[in-house]
């Protein structure tokens, strides 16, 4: 935009060739050659009649194309015209607003993501999950990134949300906080790391990730820039913004700027009070002449002239509210009343009558003093100085130079209230006589300035006293008055009138500003403050005028005329009066703009010129643009324009550029925006209901074509409307028109039925819950639309009814949505696999949770006051599911058990969901698998009893640690089924793990002992257990929902556990009762692992049916204290069984060395066959194998039942009943032969197993009390009485006694 005191010569020149290059290209898009072309000021084209018609082939065909691209041309033309004019009211009301502010508390708007933008975050976080990044994070935050990458920035909703122009980047970064808060509270608490730390560091490694490489300084400077220019503009960026808006080019608003003056406020100021005028006036010519528009009510007629008059008054009262000037001294008076005489009420007019005492001006004179010429007198080191004054105020002085070189450049700043004062400048030199009292003065020189005089400084003569002998002797000064913001001109002027200036004179006239509607012309004296005469210009026409005869002096003319009253002015050249002219047409308000009778094309250059350059330069602006064909847009009279289709275009294209911003304005004005229409319905008059229904017909347009518009904003302007329509004046007005009512009507049913479609649709209008708040403001808005008038609430009911509607329309569509995002892969043609079927059913299920998570998570709060609601429409949902679940169920084989995970997946999200819990599809669900979960638990009994049955007939009673080894590799069923990833899920469900085991015949895997602490059972037992234990499990992990049906499931795992543990316990005790029948009766005797597996099968079967078999209840608790009553009963007997063995072993040792009792034949021939044989060889101990036979024995045998024998008390309860035991045998042996001495051997081989037992069982852990039992004492002192007998009748025991020994321990190693 050129400066408006730009030289005549450049902006010209700049005009003139940006004229040409604009019209060339309109001229050259004409089709018709022969056409002339348009005149250089963009008037419309001429008639086609008028214009030669070339020959053509085809004359028709030719003129219907013709006519067309002219009609084209034409409506082109138009349009541009229409924007033309439509621009210069704009730019009126940018220039000088007197009723709207830019407002400051509108919420700021998020910059917009764009597609580019959207595929450039992928990118990024793409490249943090491969690892491209030098970002450093842990697995949790990670797998938070990949979820939502995959469930969020992949999803076509957000995609569709990117192109509606709805989504921001604080949208991204709100829901990445939202998806990580529920994982970083579901950490495990960390000491000295709060949960608060961890989300905000990951919130900065968020940030760092969507800002990529960027610089975050240029980022911020870029978002500070972009967020200022949103809230305040300039006048220039106002101005800019609204030549894109309108299509206006450059040049063009050059034009327009510099003729309308819109720099000068003053004339802006007049521009407002002529357009007020003109409002009064056609508010006069409506009443006059009936032409009302069409009112619901007739008596609206009367109604609608007082609303147009008052809110013209009120636009005065506004206008009259600006300051005139700034920080003027003086008070403005308020003047209720307009300029229009047929409104004014003549009566009050003595109260409004201007006195000399209201004119009040203040002016600032700057006095600068250069230097003295012509001093010539003085000796050249004599000081001299200045004083200046201005009369009536202080004296200032100044510094001190020498005569020789007299330059100051001092200034003096004075404040007077004379337009005319008089400023005094002495000079002085100092006295040098001792008597002199004051320095001497030599000269002085008195001005009267004005605020028109130049400002530059120039070379004045001083008037010399006596003591100056210098004849010509000059100061060099400048003195700057400025003109006070209220004073609008001034100058001398011949004047002439009836009531005031009754003679023809010439004075100085000043044109005082005293408030925005008064103002006065004043005439002064020199030294005066209060005006010697003044004219109140209300009501005066202004105009130029030939000079008056009889009227000496002046050259050129005008007047101000008013009914009753002439005031004849004159100038002194053609220039000044059209200064004049021009600021007194601004003062009266008048219609009629004066024309000068000639045009002035050249600057005068005569006195005066520099400080008149404002009007030949503003003369020179109209003219250029009256030669573009611009001045019927600037002389236009807005009151004759249909403002209403006027702003409703301004309206509709500002919101075109408001959409395709940076900005994600969901349909919101920019503050400048809102200033600028704001101001232009309050300055012509558009009424708010037409502006807010045009606003709303927009705004529905552009939601229809996909852009996201804020529902909270729908709700304001229809709001609006509805108070408008039914009376409520939300604007002052009371007048409703029937096409606003029509057209309320209209949109608002239209709106119903929009807003109705966004519930349905509301997953994919408001996806993720974004923009926050919009869904829930739609349902509220619903609301309203659907009430009849504004007092009277629509019934609850019928809202829910239009609600309930919408969201089983909504079930449908999501189901739809999602079977066809499901369906990957077409089946048409080729038969579907009962399997696949499942699969893809499985895979279905996971996206109805999705979905209803997703519901739950991001709509649940908008849907707060219509939760039962959403309760319907998730079950309307799954109702829809369940059709193509039970179809898929059908197909399934009876003996498949493969669709457990399809319920276990499907139930664990309904038992959680507190309103899904037990509901419809959620008992269809109970319904459809209980049967399959009864006859599985069925098959299962049977298959485990088969399984008992047929393994203890073949068992072999080996350890499963040593069996597993042979056995091979069982290949089982994929029980752990991995649920396919199921996209756009906020949490990830985990993989589902169900345990299925595959049951008539089983044979324990290698990883058994993985599962089980015990390892050396028997194979049946064990699969018997990992089988119950697996069954049990599997019905525990389906959390049947039902209770009743949950603790039948409960009592039956317990009841078929009691009963398959009783019976392997029974056949345990019978197989070990057989084994121990079939085994050694002498010291050779074992025990094999098989036995020990058979305690440790006791052992499991206790503990797992402590597990399996515990219930709290009656029978069940009964029948499981059997259980434990008979396991005890079992291992008591097998305790005995084997302690039994032990005792036949013994019984057969000691029946060996019974043959050495003394009186019998055998024992007297052994006695001489080892003496005599002892004296020719070294005979070995006789006996003493058979003691080391049954010490091995005892030996091995207690390390066997140690090592392999999982139960400690069991172990330690069998050691104390075999020692007791063959202590009781050893006594009872030793007691029958009490009256007999025992043979040395006998003695020796029952004093090594006596000492032998003793030590190895006290090794074991038995207790003491046991070991020095009563019968061990009786033992021991019978053996120890016949070692001493022995030791006299034999002369020793080589060495073997009843007393410790360390050397016997160490023989008998």
């Amino acid at each position: 935009m050129l400066d408006p005191s730009s030289s005549e010569e450049e902006s010209d020149g700049i005009v003139e060739e940006e004229s040409k290059e604009v019209m060339a290209p309109q001229a050259g898009s004409r089709i018709s050659p022969s056409r002339t072309s348009e005149s250089s000021g963009g008037l419309a084209p001429s008639s086609s009649r008028s214009s030669a018609r070339p020959t053509s082939p085809s004359p028709s065909a030719a003129s219907e194309q013709e006519k067309e691209d002219l009609g084209k041309m034409q409506r082109e033309e138009e349009d541009r015209k229409k924007k033309l004019q439509l621009y210069v009211f704009v730019m009126r009301c940018v220039a000088y607003p007197f009723n709207a502010k830019q407002p400051t508390d509108m919420a700021r708007r998020q910059q917009k993501i764009t597609k580019q933008q959207l595929q450039q975050t992928k990118d990024r976080f793409q490249a943090f999950l491969n690892g491209d990044t030098q970002i450093v994070a842990d697995e949790a935050f990670i797998n938070a990134v990949q979820s939502y990458y995959e469930v969020f920035l992949k999803s076509d909703r957000v995609a569709k949300m990117v192109q509606s122009g709805g989504f921001s980047a604080n949208d991204c970064r709100e829901v990445f906080k939202r998806h990580i808060e529920k994982r970083v509270r579901s950490l495990p608490e960390i000491d000295g790391l709060s949960k608060e730390t961890v989300l905000s560091s990951w919130m900065a490694k968020f940030d760092t990730i969507y800002r990529g490489d960027e610089d975050p300084r240029k980022a911020q400077q870029r978002m500070t820039a972009s967020a200022a220019s949103e809230l305040i503009l300039s006048k220039d960026q106002l101005y800019e913004m609204f030549q894109n808006i309108l299509g206006i080019k450059k040049f063009e608003h050059q034009l327009l700027y510099q003729a309308c003056q819109l720099d000068n406020l003053d004339e802006q100021a007049a521009q407002i009070r002529r357009e007020l005028d003109g409002r009064l006036q056609m508010a006069d010519q409506i009443a006059r002449g009936g032409k009302f528009p069409k009112f619901v009510s007739k008596e609206m007629e009367a109604m609608y002239i007082e609303e147009l008059k008052a809110s013209v008054n009120q636009l005065m009262a506004n206008l009259e509210s600006m300051p005139v000037s700034k920080g003027g001294e003086f008070k403005l008076q308020k003047l209720k009343r307009g300029h229009n005489t047929s409104i004014i009420d003549m009566g009050q007019e003595d109260e409004n009558t201007l006195s000399k005492s209201d004119v009040v001006l203040s002016f600032t004179l700057e006095v600068v003093i250069m230097e003295v010429q012509g001093l010539k007198s003085l000796a050249p080191n004599r000081i001299v100085y200045c004083t200046m004054e201005v009369e009536g105020g202080e004296k200032l002085q100044t510094d001190q130079a020498e005569a020789s070189k007299p330059t100051w450049g001092t200034q003096g700043d004075f404040t007077t209230t004379h337009p005319l004062p008089g400023v005094k400048v002495k000079l002085f030199t100092e006295s040098t006589g001792v008597l002199a009292l004051e320095d001497k003065e030599l000269g002085r020189v008195v001005l009267h300035p004005t605020p028109n005089s130049p400002k530059t400084s120039e070379l004045h003569k001083m008037a010399l006293t006596k003591a100056c002998p210098d004849h010509d002797l000059k100061i060099k000064l400048a003195i700057r008055m400025d003109k006070p913001q209220n004073m609008k001109h001034s100058g001398y002027l011949w004047a002439f009138g009836k009531n005031v200036w009754k003679r023809w004179k010439k004075r100085f006239f000043v044109l005082v500003q005293v408030s925005q509607y008064t103002f006065a012309m004043c005439s002064y004296r020199e030294k005066k403050s209060e005006p010697q005469e003044l004219l109140q210009l209300d009501g005066y026409t202004v105009d130029y005028t030939d000079p008056q005869p009889g009227l000496d002096g002046g050259r050129a003319f005008f007047n101000a005329v008013k009914e009753g009253d002439t005031v004849i002015y004159a100038s002194d050249d053609e220039q000044d009066r059209i200064l004049w002219v021009q600021a007194m047409y601004r003062a009266t308000g008048q219609s009629h703009k004066p024309v000068p009778p000639t045009q002035v094309q050249k600057l005068n250059s005569k006195g005066g010129a520099s400080a008149q350059m404002d009007a030949p330069i503003s003369q020179f602006y109209a003219d250029r643009a009256q030669k573009h064909g611009m001045d019927e847009f600037i002389s236009a009279n807005p009151c004759s324009f249909d403002h209403a289709s006027l702003f409703e275009m301004v309206q509709r294209l500002t919101l075109d550029h408001r959409l395709n911003d940076t900005f994600c304005c969901l349909g919101w004005f920019s503050p400048g925006q809102v200033f600028v229409l704001d101001e232009y319905c309050a300055r012509n008059g558009v009424r708010g209901c037409h502006r807010h229904l045009c606003y709303l017909r927009d705004l529905l347009e552009r939601s229809d074509n996909g852009n996201m518009i804020d529902p909270t904003l729908l709700h304001y302007s229809f709001a609006f409307c509805a108070s408008h329509v039914h009376g409520n004046r939300p604007d002052g007005l009371s007048t409703v028109k029937v096409d606003e009512k029509e057209r309320f009507e209209e949109i608002k049913e239209r709106l119903r039925v929009i807003l109705e479609n966004q519930i349905v649709h509301f997953r994919y209008c408001f996806p993720f819950g974004r923009p926050e708040g919009a869904l829930k403001a739609t349902l509220s808005l619903l609301e309203r639309v659907l009430m009849k008038d504004i007092v009277t609430p629509v019934p609850q009911e019928e809202v829910k009814g239009v609600i309930r509607k919408c969201l089983e329309q909504a079930a449908q569509l999501n189901y739809t949505r999602i079977t066809e995002y499901a369906k990957v892969e077409e089946n048409a043609g080729r038969l579907v696999t009962p399997a696949k079927k499942l699969e893809e059913t499985i895979r279905l299920a996971e996206l109805v949770i999705e979905v209803l998570q997703q519901n739950q998570e991001h709509h649940a709060e908008a849907f707060a006051w219509w939760t039962d609601l959403m309760v319907e429409h998730a079950e309307n949902f799954l109702a829809l599911y369940g059709v193509d679940m039970d179809a898929a169920l059908e197909i399934q084989s009876p003996e498949s058990w493969d669709s457990f995970p399809l319920f276990q997946l499907l139930n664990d999200f309904l038992r959680n969901d507190y309103h899904l819990c037990n509901g419809k599809f959620h008992k269809h669900l109970q319904d459809l698998y209980a049967p399959l979960v009864v006859r599985y638990v069925d098959l299962m009994e049977s298959s485990i009893a088969q399984s008992i049955q047929k393994g203890f007939d073949r068992e072999s009673w080996e350890p499963v640690k040593s069996l597993t080894s042979n056995l091979p590799n069982v290949n089982l069923p994929n029980v752990n089924l991995q649920i396919p990833k199921v996209p756009n899920l906020p949490v990830p469900v985990a993989g589902l793990s169900v345990n299925l085991p595959q049951m008539p015949s089983f044979s324990t895997p290698s990883w058994m002992p993985a599962i089980y602490d015990s390892d050396n059972g028997s194979g049946t037992t064990e699969d018997l257990f990992w089988k119950l234990d697996a069954l049990q499990t599997f019905i525990r992990d389906l959390h049947w929902p039902e209770e009743e049906f949950a603790k039948h499931l409960e009592s039956r795992m317990q009841l078929m556990s009691s009963d398959m543990i009783e019976n392997c316990v029974k056949r345990t005790r019978m197989a070990f009762e057989s084994k121990l029948a079939k085994a050694s009766r002498s010291t050779d005797f074992r025990i094999s692992p098989s036995i020990c597996t058979m305690y440790n099968v006791m052992v499991d079967a206790k503990d797992q049916s402590a597990k399996l078999c515990a219930m709290e209840m009656g029978q069940e608790k009964q029948y499981h204290t059997q259980i434990d009553e008979l396991i005890e009963e079992s291992v008591k007997d097998m305790i005995a069984l084997l302690v039994a063995k032990f005792v036949v072993i013994l019984e057969s040792v000691l029946a060996k060395i019974s043959r050495y009792d003394e009186g019998t034949l055998f024992s007297s021939f052994m006695s001489f066959t080892v003496k005599a044989a002892s004296k020719y060889v070294d005979v070995p101990k006789p006996g003493m194998d058979v003691a080391d036979g049954y010490v091995t024995f005892v030996r091995h045998s207690q390390d066997m039942l140690r090592d392999k024998v999982n139960e400690e008390v069991y172990i330690e309860r069998l050691f104390d009943q075999w020692y007791t035991a063959t202590m009781n045998l050893l006594g009872t042996w030793l007691t029958e032969r009490m009256d007999q001495q025992l043979h040395v051997y006998q003695l020796k081989i029952l004093i090594r197993i006596v000492k032998k037992k003793y030590r190895d069982f006290r090794l074991q852990g038995v207790l003491d009390s046991t070991l020095n039992s009563k019968m061990y004492d009786t033992v021991r002192n019978r053996l120890t009485l016949e070692e001493a007998t022995a030791s006299v009748r034999e002369g020793g025991m080589q060495g073997i006694s009843m007393k410790d020994s360390d050397e016997e321990d160490e023989d008998d190693d």
